[in-house]
């Protein structure tokens, strides 16, 4: 039989994972290209023939997703794979709608054909938006595990935009790490709060060679989900965070209501900062939709390292790039942080912005009075330094996971923002991780 003709179109990421665990290899398909959004400069490239497989010499091109059509047509595609996360429920069908009227098959693929079984136990953090507060959750997870005498190995969601063949399993216990695989802010982001607890970290392409390397060092598995994406290994405790600044988000935004559905643990975040009347939305989607998951409420603290400095000041904030942008939020812990501090003024950075970040404001117009942390490359690294750096801030606001100040040189005093998870009453998710250990 003729193999299907498949292109899979993603954002580098989810579908490198599903193409390695069910079409490489697969005598019944022929992945003829991959299509790339959301990430800058991420189409052009080649997925390399040392991961795409003996079948593919030449591995597999990579083209932008406008190209879609067109590709379709090209190689006669009987089948089109849907593999990235955090887009809206009718944006998802807007794209089946083109696919199909070029002719071929959308399709969407679940955990039985895209999951992969650890020896070890695992325990999974995602959420239902990007932005929802994953990564405080897995900080918190990671410590409970590590005070409890277990050896931690976290694996975060891909991120590779670099040298694909180069990081096809990548290791972090040290900023060293960080600069010998040239990370992104992005990366950085993910990877750093965890190096600063001592806990080792993997990423990259081929996620079972990063989970065998992984349980060699480890007790448990923490799956560190990225956007609101469904892990990519089976779980034994899957927690899923939900955000009340955003009702309604939790099921109309694919794969989120996925991951809303499957969990056992659903975390209602941001209590302290967000409407009770919108709290108590979010709580009632879950019950409707989940009637067996545990309900946890918590609250997100938010602490600034010298909030004197800021008082008075006209103050530029930096938010986190990915919760601004396709995460669609217009502010970030860093506004709600500095509008309690009392500035003399938050700088619109839009006059200010060059390059690529000037393109990010176009592309994404809700945002104002805030600058997103981009960084996916050195070039963007340093148009964002100079946006910041010809801005008339007095004092810099850094609601990133990261010291900005580590990948660029701040010519403006700069203060921190921290959040952490902080759970109301009874400490609940370190019970039931007694319980699964």
């Amino acid at each position: 039989m003729k193999a299907d003709n498949v292109i899979i179109m993603g954002a580098a990421g989810r579908d490198f994972h599903n193409f390695n665990t069910y079409f490489r290899g697969n005598p019944a398909y022929r992945v003829v290209a991959f299509t790339a959004t959301q990430i800058p400069d991420i189409d052009g490239r080649v997925y390399p023939p040392k991961l795409a497989g003996k079948d593919y010499p030449d591995g597999i091109p990579i083209y932008a997703e406008e190209d879609l059509p067109e590709l379709i047509k090209k190689h006669q595609v009987d089948q089109v794979v849907f593999a990235y996360s955090d887009v809206a429920h009718e944006d998802v069908m807007h794209k089946a709608s083109l696919v199909a009227a070029c002719g071929a098959d959308f399709r969407l693929m679940g955990p039985k054909t895209t999951m992969l079984k650890s020896k070890r136990k695992v325990v999974s953090v995602t959420a239902v938006r990007t932005g929802c507060g994953k990564s405080q959750t897995t900080r918190y997870v990671a410590k409970i595990l590590k005070d409890a005498g277990k050896r931690v190995a976290v694996i975060r969601h891909p991120m590779p935009y670099g040298n694909l063949e180069e990081q096809a399993a990548m290791r972090f216990a040290t900023y060293e790490d960080l600069d010998k695989y040239d990370c992104t802010i992005e990366e950085r982001e993910e990877f750093e709060p965890h190096i600063d607890e001592n806990i080792v970290v993997y990423a990259g392409v081929d996620y079972e060679l990063i989970l065998r390397q992984a349980e060699e060092e480890a007790d448990v598995i923490l799956w560190d989900g990225g956007n609101n994406d469904i892990p990519f290994y089976f779980s034994d405790l899957h927690i899923v965070i939900v955000d009340p600044h955003r009702p309604g988000h939790e099921t109309t935004y694919h794969p989120g209501e996925t991951n809303l559905r499957m969990a056992d643990i659903a975390v209602v975040n941001k209590i302290d900062s967000a409407d009770p009347a919108k709290v108590e939305m979010v709580k009632e989607a879950v019950t409707k939709y989940n009637p067996e998951a545990k309900i946890i409420m918590a609250n997100s603290p938010i602490a600034v390292d010298d909030p004197e400095a800021v008082k008075g000041k006209k103050v530029l904030v930096v938010e986190d790039g990915p919760t601004l942008t396709h995460g669609g939020m217009s502010y970030g812990a860093g506004i709600i942080a500095a509008e309690k501090l009392e500035p003399a003024e938050i700088i619109d950075p839009r006059p200010y912005a060059v390059g690529t970040i000037k393109d990010t404001f176009a592309k994404y117009g809700h945002l104002s009075k805030l600058l997103p942390a981009m960084g996916y490359g050195k070039s963007q690294i340093e148009e964002l330094e100079e946006t910041i750096n010809s801005s008339p801030a007095e004092v810099v606001v850094i609601g990133t996971p990261i010291d900005l100040r580590r990948v660029m040189s701040l010519k403006k005093p700069a203060v921190r923002v921290r959040y952490d998870l902080e759970e109301i009453g009874t400490p609940q998710i370190k019970e039931m991780l007694e319980k699964l250990l």
